[in-house]
């Protein structure tokens, strides 16, 4: 079962000030929500976490930190999710940042039908992984956490969103202490040849 965080009264409050406004929909570059006929309403936020593994934790964390970077809020239609919109943290305030689509839509509504059949509650959150153009729905144990904050706790579970890295299945629940070394590997900087880089005398 999921247990979403409550965003924002006043990022919920854009998003729903950019839906009901004819040229931010209308600008939006996503097909499906400028041509959806009828009602559209934001649902489902999740916290917008950025994750660089190269960043060591302070102890006693397991893992390094997350950072808080946007509320998203699937915009959906009468049948399905049409588009997604983000809410981003601005000096003055909560912000509407833009809608989009495209495959990381449809994934992040696969990971979360999945979630709900696992066993047990969480929290659902996103975290990108920049570096290696990663999306994937994080399941926090603690759902009484304020979404914003915290840091992935070893027995989290991690779903990354298709398309996925080369090497890492999209699609499949895995826990923290499992995929962190493989994205910890794949970030490590390159050795150099020979073990030295400086050129021949």
């Amino acid at each position: 079962m999921l247990l979403p965080s409550p965003a924002p009264a006043p990022a919920l409050r854009s998003v729903l000030a950019a839906l009901g406004s004819p040229t931010a929909v209308s600008e939006a570059r996503t097909p499906a929500l400028r041509s959806h006929q009828g009602p559209l309403s934001p649902e489902l936020p999740l916290p917008v976490h950025v994750w660089d593994v190269r960043e060591p934790a302070a102890p006693p964390a397991p893992a390094p930190r997350t950072r808080l970077t946007a509320w998203r809020f699937l915009i959906r239609g009468t049948e399905r999710a049409v588009a997604a919109g983000d809410a981003v943290l601005t000096p003055d305030g909560w912000s509407f940042s833009h809608f989009f689509e495209g495959p990381y839509l449809a994934a992040t509504e696969r990971a979360l039908a999945q979630a709900e059949s696992l066993p047990g509650t969480y929290q659902p959150r996103l975290i990108s992984v920049p570096d290696l153009y990663m999306l994937t729905l994080w399941l926090h144990g603690d759902t009484a956490a304020d979404g914003a904050d915290g840091v992935p706790d070893p027995s989290d579970l991690l779903i990354p969103l298709a398309p996925a890295p080369p090497g890492i299945a999209s699609h499949r629940p895995y826990r923290v202490a499992d995929l962190l070394p493989v994205l910890t590997l794949r970030l490590a900087p390159a050795a150099p040849l020979f073990g030295s880089t400086a050129p021949a005398a």
